[in-house]
């Protein structure tokens, strides 16, 4: 099918990840002011980035079984328009409650975009160009969160906060008609009526509804909380139920036959332990740019440049570098100088000059764009086209479930050691920096350790005739 517009595509869906991107960072600042105006406490106002967390990871499992049911296009504009009116809802909020629902809105439509984007990129896109094009959308990844904060603090100051969700509307708009004009060719894609895995998609949901909601609570009122333990104890209760009901059915939310896959196994587990680690020190970051080492919020962010220009300059370089030479090698370089990195914000503190700041977040943004692009790359490509979607479903819920438990692991570890270190005498100062430098040691312990997962990734990104048959001809 010569009338592919294969780059009007690929701007389509990343247009579509900048604007979650954008979602997923800008709304933190605006908190106090959204508190004030809704007279709320601190606990209670939490709820606005909770609420979506945990709304973001229910459609996700459902992004396969969608994609047979309705195609891609619909799910795709289905995401965009859903996310689009959930964002005017934000907007248009009175008060708390019609903020929260508004929320759940908007996440369950940003949590169907990642993994159906990575199911497009498949479809349409051959294998052999496939980790180039994921480091182009990964960029898209990159650009959201890393302008988030800024645009979220000009929009606040001079046009209030509902202006953090209204500027979601000409970008959502816009991808709409943008998608009508060149995601046409997805209305080909053949549809299955596939029978609804109700009771597996239900445990599923408890689990990661209970798991997320149980550890980011953990890091307010500590594990052996009554309520932390009763929810844990759910989510792990569902968990198996899951397993016991999704073995037997004909048509599970989740093929757990993935799991025998080692290949895609190990593209797990190297998902998870990366996130763990990358959102854990990110989490521990401006405790020491700005507690630790005196810097304004201003200045922190201009150290942070560094970082994300680098990781924008490597991706479609490593995209490309896996595409030739397969993913294991370049994952592994990244996985090491993500270590690295760790090693030397350990190592920083009061007296540490501006330029082992840069050099330290060269080093992480070198090793983020080296690992990115590959590691999506190596993942699509271990298993079948069939199981694609469920593939970038099950590695997109895996990095939001392992960021979720980094940072969590890290706050009741740092905080334990806080403690402790006061408890022996040491200054408040003191106390902070040496808690710190043990959560960057723990996030470079378990960067090190992913090593060996990340040794039996395919070591040449898989090219079946299966799947050079299924994907649009040029």
């Amino acid at each position: 099918m010569r009338d592919v517009n294969r780059t009007g595509i690929l701007i389509v869906i990343i247009m579509g990840t900048i604007m979650a991107g954008i979602d997923s960072s800008i709304v933190n600042i605006s908190l106090p002011v959204m508190s004030r105006q809704f007279n709320c406490t601190l606990d209670e106002i939490e709820w606005v980035i909770t609420v979506y967390m945990l709304s973001f990871s229910v459609l996700m499992p459902l992004t396969n079984w969608l994609k047979n049911r309705i195609g891609f296009f619909n799910l795709y504009l289905g995401a965009i328009t859903l996310f689009t009116i959930g964002s005017l809802l934000c907007a248009l909020s009175t008060d708390l409650s019609s903020l929260l629902v508004a929320r759940i809105i908007q996440a369950l439509g940003g949590g169907a975009m990642a993994p159906t984007s990575m199911a497009i990129i498949s479809y349409v896109f051959p294998a052999r160009v496939r980790g180039t094009i994921l480091g182009w959308w990964g960029l898209g990844n990159l650009v959201g969160p890393a302008i988030g904060p800024t645009l979220g603090g000009i929009l606040t100051e001079h046009f209030g906060w509902p202006s953090i969700f209204y500027i979601n509307l000409p970008i959502g708009i816009l991808t709409v008609v943008m998608a009508f004009k060149y995601l046409g060719i997805l209305r080909r894609q053949p549809k299955i009526k596939l029978p609804f895995d109700l009771a597996g998609f239900t445990t599923l949901t408890l689990f990661l509804v209970g798991l997320q909601y149980g550890i980011a609570k953990a890091e307010r009122v500590g594990l052996s909380s009554p309520q932390i333990i009763i929810t844990l104890v759910i989510a792990f209760l569902s968990l198996i139920a899951f397993i016991v009901i999704d073995r037997r059915v004909k048509a599970p939310i989740i093929d757990l036959q993935l799991f025998r896959n080692y290949a895609f196994v190990s593209c797990i587990l190297v998902t998870i332990s990366r996130a763990a680690a990358l959102f854990g020190g990110l989490f521990l970051m401006p405790f020491l740019l700005q507690e630790q080492m005196g810097f304004s919020e201003g200045m922190s962010g201009l150290l942070i440049l560094p970082n994300s220009v680098f990781m924008a300059a490597l991706m479609p370089f490593a995209g490309r570098w896996s595409d030739k030479h397969g993913s294991r090698e370049i994952s592994m370089a990244g996985l090491v100088l993500l270590a690295v990195s760790m090693f030397l914000f350990a190592r920083l503190d009061v007296g540490s000059s501006i330029r082992s700041v840069i050099i330290t977040m060269t080093i992480r943004g070198l090793g983020m764009g080296l690992l990115l692009a590959p590691l999506n790359s190596a993942t699509i490509s271990a298993v079948r086209p069939p199981e694609v979607t469920m593939a970038s479903s099950i590695s997109t819920l895996m990095q939001q479930v392992g960021g979720a438990l980094g940072i969590a692991m890290l706050a009741i570890i740092t905080q334990g050691a806080y403690n402790g270190h006061i408890l022996n005498g040491v200054t408040n100062m003191q106390a902070h920096h040496l808690a710190l430098k043990q959560g960057f040691h723990i996030s470079m312990i378990i960067l090190l350790v992913t090593l060996i997962p990340a040794w039996f990734m395919p070591r040449r990104n898989i090219v079946r005739k299966e799947e050079e048959a299924v994907h649009i001809d040029t």
